[in-house]
């Protein structure tokens, strides 16, 4: 694959441009009304409805972060099913390389954004904590919630189902964005801005240069070489 340099730069413009127009201006500008309507409205909810309460209880639970993950997996293995052995190896590779680059896009940004702030549920006073309503295990609220490291997750999943499996899985790469990192948002862990500024900002400036670049591919056939696959694993019962 050829590098893609304009369409690169524009892209990495676009998220530049997108985190500073929410951290430059006193107060996240326009950001901040629309984070905290977005976060009061929902957690108002929380005492209005047993089901909505019950329901981003449940989405915020350590084992709903593993459907996401069952999720991601079974997108990939509609594709690994159709495939013959060295095409199911490559759909494996290619997830090898998306968790790397998953791993060091998430470093970089939470290394190089300039912002520590915590999360709405511990940033505003009177507010309800799903936790304290149902002392049940849930996470409802973050410290240092900016990126969104599960959105960021997320998205570059998305990025890599567009580049190797096309629009269709690219478009229920992004479903799944929705399903699995706004639970976050609902429950009061993360802003909103969190996602669709700290973590599309991050991924518009750092995934290009994975994907619109040799860099993915070169990854991917650097893993074919090394790893060992069972043709060339010694068979020790002879």
């Amino acid at each position: 694959m050829t590098t893609r340099l304009p369409l690169i730069l524009l892209l990495n413009a676009a998220g530049l441009a997108l985190f500073l127009c929410w951290y430059l201006p006193v107060n996240h500008g326009f950001w901040f009304p629309l984070d905290a309507t977005i976060f009061h409205f929902f957690n108002q909810q929380l005492v209005k409805s047993d089901a909505f309460l019950w329901l981003v209880a449940l989405t915020n639970n350590r084992a709903f972060d593993a459907c996401s993950l069952l999720a991601m997996g079974c997108l990939m293995l509609s594709f690994w099913l159709k495939e013959d052995k060295t095409g199911r190896r490559r759909i494996i590779i290619i997830g090898l390389t998306m968790l790397l680059a998953a791993v060091v896009i998430n470093q970089l940004a939470q290394h190089l954004m300039p912002v520590k702030r915590a999360s709405p549920s511990l940033s505003f006073p009177n507010i309800y904590r799903v936790s304290e309503l149902l002392h049940i295990s849930t996470k409802d609220a973050s410290k240092d919630s900016f990126p969104g490291d599960h959105g960021m997750m997320l998205l570059i999943f998305s990025g890599f189902m567009l580049r190797y499996f096309g629009k269709k899985a690219f478009g229920i790469a992004l479903l799944i964005v929705v399903i699995f990192a706004f639970p976050r948002v609902m429950i009061g862990a993360h802003w909103l801005t969190d996602i669709v500024v700290g973590s599309l900002s991050a991924v518009l400036i750092g995934l290009p240069w994975v994907l619109m670049t040799p860099m993915s591919d070169k990854i991917i056939a650097l893993f074919d070489r090394y790893l060992p696959s069972k043709s060339n694993i010694p068979n020790t019962n002879n």
